[in-house]
């Protein structure tokens, strides 16, 4: 049964729920509408077709739609725009606290070693303690954000004493390149492709900083009315794992074709991506919960929020 909560009764979804969890869809879909960035499973997915293999018997079309971050693409989900989308761990959480109709669908691991917080080569900057009074190029709300957040924390160092400069990936590319800001924290490709670019001295990396993970995000009336849908798309999605993780060789070849990153930064890319995704755990959860409440004592949200409210439960589970 769909797991029904004091938010579906509050909200009018207790009808869709109920439907939903017989198998019956509010309205016939004709299209499947899915949100994604230029990196990760999502594109491998796109490539390989397979969402739309195991939606096509159902007379579902799929739209794939490209943003630069995940904070617009939750936006997108919010309004309705889109239906699904991946985005990294913060996103979602400035989403829940502005009240956005999103829901946490499945979890994906995070991609650790392809987000980092990086400067010039020849930078005097030289560790995390070095980043005090400094400028640090960053999109606010993103998985990035929350890196910068954990590391200057870790390393003793409140976020009141650096200046965030709140930029989307190709506008901090542009300031990174002009020494506008001291500092860059992005995430893949866009790490990859100024590895290349710069040879950057990497100050920290996810992987060496916090245990997160990325989200397959729905948009909440659409997970209700149409559970059929994101589960095979969370079946399809888990069929793209194991291609990609026995197939790394073709895996930069498919990026780059879907997204038209150079080759290099792309091989760069995935032969440090981990290619999974999962249910949302308690583990997941309580970890998530962990970021919210970091985001919230540090005045980044406007309020304190419950992730297990935002929590989808597929139909039988």
């Amino acid at each position: 049964m769909f797991k029904l909560t004091r938010r579906l009764f509050g909200t009018g979804l207790f009808t869709a729920a109920v439907l939903a969890s017989f198998g019956v869809m509010a309205e016939d879909l004709k299209e499947f509408r899915i949100g994604f960035q230029k990196t990760g499973l999502p594109v491998v997915a796109q490539q390989q077709k397979v969402i739309e293999k195991a939606l096509e018997p159902k007379g579902v079309a799929v739209s794939w739609v490209e943003f630069t971050a995940g904070p617009p693409l939750v936006e997108a989900l919010n309004v309705g725009s889109i239906d699904a989308g991946w985005t990294g761990d913060a996103p979602p959480i400035f989403g829940q606290a502005a009240g956005s109709a999103i829901v946490y669908a499945a979890a994906l691991p995070s991609n650790g070693k392809g987000e980092a917080i990086f400067v010039k080569p020849d930078s005097p900057i030289q560790s995390l303690a070095d980043l005090k009074g400094k400028k640090i190029g960053v999109g606010k709300g993103t998985s990035a954000h929350n890196l910068v957040v954990a590391a200057l924390e870790k390393a003793g160092i409140g976020f009141g004493d650096v200046t965030p400069v709140y930029l989307s990936p190709a506008d901090a590319a542009a300031a990174f390149a002009s020494d506008k800001i001291d500092a860059w924290a992005v995430w893949d490709p866009f790490f990859a492709i100024a590895e290349t670019r710069y040879k950057p001295r990497i100050l920290t990396t996810s992987a060496e900083t916090l245990k997160v993970n990325t989200y397959f995000l729905a948009n909440r009336d659409f997970a209700a009315s149409h559970a059929e849908t994101i589960t095979s798309a969370i079946g399809a999605l888990k069929d793209a794992a194991v291609w990609a993780d026995g197939n790394r060789d073709k895996v930069a070849a498919a990026l780059h074709e879907v997204t038209g990153v150079p080759l290099e930064a792309q091989t760069i890319a995935a032969n440090r991506t981990v290619f999974s995704i999962g249910p949302i755990t308690d583990d997941i959860v309580a970890g998530q919960q962990q970021t919210a409440d970091r985001f919230f004592k540090l005045g980044l949200i406007p309020k304190q929020i419950t992730i297990s409210d935002a929590v989808w439960t597929a139909p039988g589970n």
